[in-house]
């Protein structure tokens, strides 16, 4: 009953003040980055991607915590493979993930004012599901993007979840790791799905997590069955989000 009142109670805040205020940093932080970008190239278009997430984040409120940094060297390229849960997963990523990367996004989000350019001129890898010659197109002229630090990221469902568990993975980031033979990074996302699910508009304050778990090192796996490695990733994955779950539970007991 609590929780209900409190829903109610934040949804004047949620159309009067979060919802302006996401257009308005869209719309402001996209017209920086275009302008600094043509002249600095794309850095100060990932600083405002940075700056864009966590504003948005704080602004819900949002409550990020950050496991498993230690993990990550700055100066290595990974393919980075996560879950997805929510949009929020993305505020997380740009927010706080704190390396270069460059997004693999469905085609659709180029269409987005403001956002869809953005993403784009930053170097963004735009696919389309529906045509597989060109996804496969899209990301052969991504992979020169994919060194000196610089990763790519995925979201191996290929979609955000519907029940807020995590489904089976598709195998194109992996077979993108081993294509370029770079380790792959498994991070964990949890909290989000609760804090807006998919295709709604039904946002709440809350906590999210994201654990980055040891990468996978590609070798160790050239000579096995693509399937193999996918599901030892997504165990992986599964793990770090069975945990989370679990310390939530212990907490309200």
């Amino acid at each position: 009953m609590i929780k209900k009142i409190l829903h109610i109670l934040y949804q004047p805040y949620k159309w009067l003040v979060l919802l302006p205020f996401f257009v308005l940093v869209t719309i402001g932080l996209s017209f920086i980055a275009l302008s600094t970008m043509a002249v600095f190239g794309p850095k100060p278009g990932a600083l405002c991607g940075v700056v864009w997430a966590r504003l948005n984040a704080w602004m819900t409120p949002v409550w990020v915590s950050v496991r498993g940094r230690e993990n990550v060297n700055p100066q290595q390229s990974y393919v980075i493979v996560s879950n997805h849960q929510s949009i929020y997963d993305i505020y997380l990523f740009y927010g706080w993930m704190g390396v270069d990367f460059k997004w693999v996004m469905k085609q659709e989000i180029r269409k987005i004012p403001f956002i869809g350019i953005s993403c784009d001129r930053i170097g963004n890898i735009y696919i389309d599901r529906s045509n597989t010659e060109a996804a496969l197109k899209s990301l052969n002229m991504a992979k020169e993007k994919i060194k000196d630090g610089t990763s790519v990221m995925f979201f191996a469902e290929g979609t955000r979840s519907k029940t807020g568990e995590i489904g089976p993975f598709k195998k194109g980031a992996f077979m993108f790791a081993r294509d370029l033979n770079i380790s792959i990074l498994p991070v964990t996302v949890s909290g989000t799905f609760k804090i807006m699910p998919p295709h709604t508009m039904n946002v709440f304050p809350g906590h999210a997590k994201m654990t980055i778990h040891p990468p996978v090192d590609i070798n160790a796996w050239k000579d096995r069955d693509i399937s193999e490695l996918i599901n030892y990733v997504r165990d992986i994955i599964v793990s770090g989000y069975k945990k989370d779950t679990m310390d939530v539970r212990n907490c309200r007991s």
